[in-house]
């Protein structure tokens, strides 16, 4: 089992009408890291043994 399965998941978000909502854990799906990209750049998603999100280019 690896760190990010014992993480305990979030509480649901309250969503609005017109903001998408993503758990991260469903964008990173492995556990360590996703890849996002916009206009081009390549941006990395990771979240922390804390449970913090880090986005670094």
């Amino acid at each position: 089992m690896s760190l990010m399965q014992k993480m305990p998941r979030p509480s649901p978000v309250d969503r609005t009408a017109d903001t998408d909502t993503y758990d991260a854990r469903d964008l990173i799906r492995n556990g360590l890291k996703a890849d996002i990209v916009l206009d081009g750049q390549t941006y990395t998603l990771r979240i922390t043994r804390a449970g913090k999100l880090i986005l670094t280019k």
